[in-house]
């Protein structure tokens, strides 16, 4: 690794109304180093290099970039100094080939030549290890595929520095070591790659050096390998914070969903569910496995009755009290299946789209929860208010106040308002679509906490993760998905992570 320093902040700062993104960041990034950047949610990361890349603009302070002063106003002037930024949402056209999605945006003197571009494509996957067709369309390509061809466009566009955004969070374990293989090419080759992630183990397993931000600040840049889970978490929160999941034992379960013969069609006509079959019990979590659109949305979408589904179809729900009489919840809609007494409280894939409104304060959003049928909706603004108080307080979320619009937060705060939302509806079934994509560690623990001690009240929950080790950490069971199908059912105390990465790409069935 050299010396030579490729990014130098000085001073550099920036704000969005009220809320300080990055406060008098003076940090240094070496050339050809691998730099993991970590910090709780709102602690700044993301604007950071936002800045380096081009998305913002920094309040105060200046950028050095190869020891020169630079002014970046735009993604375009990134390129253009060899700085590039892989998002964590694709940015790509579906119905373009790779090759042709190379040269979107980018401006040239020469005549496009796109048997020159498919050459020059190969001869960046030969040089560092990709393995991807210049001519298949990007709407057949796995998420893995897609990201491969976000970092040849960065490539291919010349950066000596990438910045990859959360690059693992949908990825099997086989397609990060295919990933991490990658970036280790890349280092050796000269170029700097920094990763912003929330996963520890991979921190320790790809970077050379580790920076840590917190609540706007720069605390320090750690060299990886006098580094642990416990010490960098510790600096990410400024105390010590405990890293173990439990899974407690919970006696006298019983049934509370039972899913036969579900299948699904998307509004595109895919048949997104096929003939999905499986049990739920209280005092349980059900992990559910597989490749971001492999169908997990559209199965819980289906329980919670916003999916249509088909004939054949059945979703049983089985009451808590004594001698239940069962509820088919196939074809009832959200509103009567809460009029019919079923406590099925739902954290979506989609927070502002689907679980929250993004014009609303906190107080408004957690209303919602109780407003239908309400007549006298302002009398209970005191106990939405203290509840409020409560999520935020608990939570450690991030916000002016609890009066300011859900849409001004950060990703990772609006999802914690959301989660807390949903699980203080006493439900009797929880769902919850990726609870901690987004978070930092501190913050995901203490949902993974949050859900245990649901676990034992005996709620049903049904968590769609995309971390395989926390899914064998925390769940008493896991479902594997792939192709819309039903791959296995494993037991989450033998499992290993490896195996369930197989069952997510079909190299390995399990019954």
């Amino acid at each position: 690794m050299s010396e030579e320093i490729a990014i130098s902040f000085r001073h550099v700062s920036k704000c969005f109304d009220d809320v300080v993104a990055n406060s008098d960041v003076t940090m240094d990034i070496r050339s050809g180093e691998i730099l993991a950047l970590l910090g709780e949610n709102g602690s700044g990361k993301t604007s950071l290099m936002n800045l380096l890349s081009g998305i913002y603009y920094p309040d105060r302070g200046e950028i050095f970039a190869w020891g020169e002063r630079v002014d970046i106003r735009s993604p375009k002037d990134a390129f253009a100094i060899g700085i590039g930024m892989v998002h964590q949402h694709f940015k790509l056209v579906d119905v373009f080939t790779a090759a042709e999605n190379m040269i979107v945006g980018y401006e040239t003197e020469k005549k496009l030549d796109l048997s020159l571009i498919a050459r020059n494509m190969r001869d960046i996957c030969e040089k560092y290890g990709f393995s991807i067709d210049p001519e298949k369309k990007v709407y057949d390509m796995s998420v893995s595929e897609k990201q491969t061809l976000e970092i040849i466009k960065v490539l291919y566009r010349g950066a000596r520095l990438l910045i990859l955004d959360e690059p693992t969070a949908v990825l099997t374990p086989q397609e990060t070591e295919k990933l991490f293989a990658v970036v280790r090419n890349m280092k050796k080759d000269g170029k700097t790659v920094i990763i912003i992630t929330h996963k520890l183990h991979e921190v320790l397993s790809i970077s050379d050096r580790v920076a840590i931000l917190r609540k706007g600040t720069y605390i320090d840049t750690v060299k990886t390998a006098e580094a642990t889970q416990e010490s960098l978490t510790e600096m990410m929160v400024g105390k010590k914070v405990e890293l173990n999941i439990e899974r407690p034992e919970v006696s006298g379960k019983e049934k509370r969903l039972s899913v036969e013969h579900l299948n699904c069609y998307n509004a595109d006509g895919v048949h997104v569910l096929k003939d999905i079959n499986f049990d739920v019990y209280s005092g349980e979590i059900l992990g559910i496995a597989g490749v971001s659109g492999n169908g997990q949305k559209e199965l819980l979408e289906s329980i919670a009755g916003i999916q249509m589904t088909q004939s054949g179809s059945e979703i049983l729900y089985y009451p808590p009290e004594k001698d239940p009489e069962k509820i088919d919840l196939i074809g009832l809609t959200p509103k009567k299946i809460r009029a019919l007494g079923v406590h099925l409280s739902f954290v979506p894939e989609d927070r502002l789209g689907m679980g929250l409104v993004g014009s609303m304060g906190i107080i408004e959003n957690i209303m919602l929860k109780d407003y239908s049928g309400k007549h006298h909706i302002f009398t209970e603004r005191k106990a939405s208010k203290e509840l409020s108080e409560k999520i935020v307080k608990d939570l450690g979320v991030v916000t002016p106040d609890i009066y300011s619009p859900i849409s001004r937060l950060s990703g990772g705060n609006v999802q914690k308002v959301l989660v807390g939302r949903e699980i203080a509806a006493s439900p009797a079934v929880l769902m919850t679509a990726y609870a901690v994509r987004g978070l930092d560690i501190n913050t995901s623990y203490t949902i993974y906490r949050l859900l245990n001690e649901q676990k034992k009240k005996g709620v049903a929950i049904i968590y769609v993760g995309e971390d395989l080790d926390v899914l064998v950490e925390l769940c008493d069971r896991i479902l594997v998905l792939c192709d819309g199908q039903v791959s296995g059912i494993v037991d989450g105390k033998e499992a290993k992570k490896e195996d369930i990465g197989l069952m997510m790409t079909r190299l390995k069935d399990k019954e």
